[in-house]
């Protein structure tokens, strides 16, 4: 995840109804509704035929463990060639840190996916293609047609794209959706997008999230827990900057309405 900045002004209206804010729903809301419960069943197969690529793009290194990091275990296992591209690296997670300043978080924050990654048992021959486009952290909007350009060139037919949904909240997450939903289109690839804010914002039943093109992937126990350890490795992000007064950006009640044994799709 990254900073959150003002949303971009094309969408500022719709935006501002998906405001970032607080502590957000509470997961105990989310685990008392029926409908999570009762969503489609899907299979990792279902989800990427093995027999094309899986296209993960990520708006800042942690969206991928996040959102998919049960599936890009699943996606392993079976075989399925997959690609990370890391739209930023996340630079502008902490204004006005003395702790961590863009040019170590530059550094870091790679390291950190390599090692969750790495975690998640994603380090054999098999494991994803790493793809940096390094753009500026909370401005992916303003550099959409550059990012738009680069999905184009790297998207295929049969390649299935999975990107943070086009109204999840986060400007540079709907950005990263709107780029990816336009080359998908172009190159006849399979969109698949992923809600990672849109469990902060929104409340059970709401009538903005697309639930009716909402799946839900099992995880087992074992694929839950790596899951759960790779968040582990994204240190940036949990924990209070005492320089600044900012607080983690992933604290525990953000990280408990996404570490379930359970990953939402909107196929």
């Amino acid at each position: 995840m990254g900073v959150m900045t003002a949303p971009y002004a094309p969408q500022a209206p719709q935006a501002t109804e998906r405001h970032i804010a607080g502590r957000g729903t509470p997961d105990a809301d989310w685990q008392a509704w029926r409908g999570l419960a009762e969503l489609p069943p899907i299979t990792a197969a279902e989800l990427a035929p093995t027999k094309g690529r899986v296209i993960i793009i990520a708006p800042h290194p942690d969206d991928e463990v996040l959102a998919c990091g049960g599936l890009l275990q699943l996606l392993h296992a079976q075989g399925t060639r997959t690609v990370l591209l890391a739209v930023t690296d996340g630079t502008a997670s902490h204004p006005g840190s003395d702790l961590l300043t863009p040019t170590d978080l530059a550094r870091l924050r790679p390291q950190e996916t390599a090692a969750a990654l790495q975690t998640l048992g994603l380090n054999d021959a098999n494991a994803p293609q790493l793809l940096r486009a390094r753009l500026p952290d909370g401005q992916v909007r303003a550099h959409l047609e550059q990012l738009h350009t680069l999905l184009r060139q790297l998207l295929r037919p049969d390649d299935t794209v999975f990107v943070t949904w086009r109204q999840d909240g986060h400007p540079d997450h709907e950005a990263c959706g709107l780029a990816a939903s336009l080359a998908a289109r172009t190159c006849r690839a399979t969109l698949i997008e992923m809600p990672v804010w849109s469990w902060h914002w929104a409340t059970p039943g709401d009538h903005r999230l697309p639930w009716h093109r909402a799946r839900r992937l099992q995880l087992s126990d074992e694929v839950l827990h790596r899951k759960q350890q790779a968040v582990q490795c994204f240190q940036t992000q949990l924990h209070d900057d005492p320089s600044s007064g900012q607080q983690a950006i992933l604290p525990p009640h953000v990280l408990a309405r996404l570490l379930h044994p359970y990953e939402i799709y909107f196929t």
